[in-house]
């Protein structure tokens, strides 16, 4: 029987379960994939403690995003068994198998091992459509990014370059930001090392940045009002240090737009967006311009284990959990 990983009661990741659970039978245009790696994202940690804005009903499997292989699909135009692909949800990757309708399937990117497809689209779509949609950045432009050393930052730090910014990465540690450079970040921060107001500032002689992405929140917000140049765009991405508070003089007179993320919901707002947002990141990817950094893989059994690395923050890049 395949196997996943279920969250009973809401709590630490220490709680979930690894249990045995009955195949279900496809309905009309879905697909069963054989999963070979699932994606570990904070949200995953929030929804299993019952901090984030979609709660499932209990008992429920988290993971949003897999890779793997199709084993079976109910009359569904342009898909076969054995192509290789990569599966999106909103909870239920931790697992053996998934069953998904054939739209929340993507080719896997030819160049691409499982891992890396299994980690691909949350954090690369998030600042995609961050970058992109929301701030609109336009080469040429500073683009300051906080937490890069994490897997939705570093991927900031990827696509920054990619659209032709100059790329500031601050992180809390050298072997993180060791990794923001090798990913193109132009200058790097070790917030341990002086304020990154100041550095900032120094850097950019003074001027400030156009666009600053920002998955932290808290002190880390607020301060980065406070080194931007006129016009910027303040790119809320999550809250991992608390909810920051927007002294909203600085925002008049920078002139500054704070614009919340949420690529997900965005997609579904508007399908069209994210369909143009995917075909976008998958072409990067083919042509070798953008990729995942993985810095650690565990197996299913310990996904709690894999869980806790991303919380603690001892992982730079993405977590994977390995199935097949």
């Amino acid at each position: 029987m395949p196997r996943a990983v279920v969250c009973r009661e809401l709590g630490p990741p220490e709680n979930l379960l690894l249990e045995d659970f009955e195949r279900a039978t496809l309905d009309e245009g879905q697909v069963r994939v054989a999963l070979h790696a699932a994606g570990i994202n904070f949200p995953d940690a929030l929804m299993v403690a019952g901090q984030y804005q979609l709660k499932p009903d209990l008992p429920f499997t988290p993971g949003v995003e897999a890779a793997g292989e199709v084993i079976e699909a109910a009359n569904v135009q342009g898909v076969k068994a054995g192509d290789r692909v990569i599966a999106k949800a909103r909870f239920g990757c931790y697992a053996d198998e998934i069953v998904v309708p054939s739209h929340q399937i993507v080719p896997l990117p030819g160049n691409f091992n499982f891992a890396q497809g299994a980690t691909f689209l949350a954090a690369h779509g998030t600042a995609c459509h961050a970058l992109v949609d929301r701030a609109q950045i336009q080469e040429g432009e500073t683009l300051l990014v906080h937490g890069a050393g994490g897997g939705v930052g570093l991927a900031a730090v990827e696509l920054g370059k990619v659209f032709g910014a100059t790329v500031i990465a601050c992180a809390s540690s050298e072997e993180k930001l060791a990794v923001a450079k090798q990913k193109g970040a132009d200058r790097t921060v070790l917030y341990s090392r002086e304020p990154f107001r100041d550095a900032v500032k120094r850097i950019t002689d003074g001027r400030g940045v156009d666009v600053v992405f920002d998955p932290v929140g808290g002190e880390i917000f607020e301060q980065s009002l406070r080194c931007i140049a006129w016009g910027a765009r303040l790119l809320v991405v999550g809250f991992t240090a608390g909810i920051g508070k927007a002294a909203t003089n600085l925002v008049l007179i920078k002139g500054a737009s704070v614009l919340g993320v949420r690529a997900g919901e965005a997609a579904r707002k508007n399908p069209a967006l994210g369909a143009a947002r995917m075909k976008a990141l998958l072409r990067l990817a083919e042509e070798g311009r953008v990729a995942p950094h993985i810095s650690h893989r565990l197996p299913l059994e310990d996904c709690a284990k894999a869980m806790r690395l991303l919380i603690d923050r001892k992982a730079i890049g993405r977590v994977a959990l390995t199935i097949r």
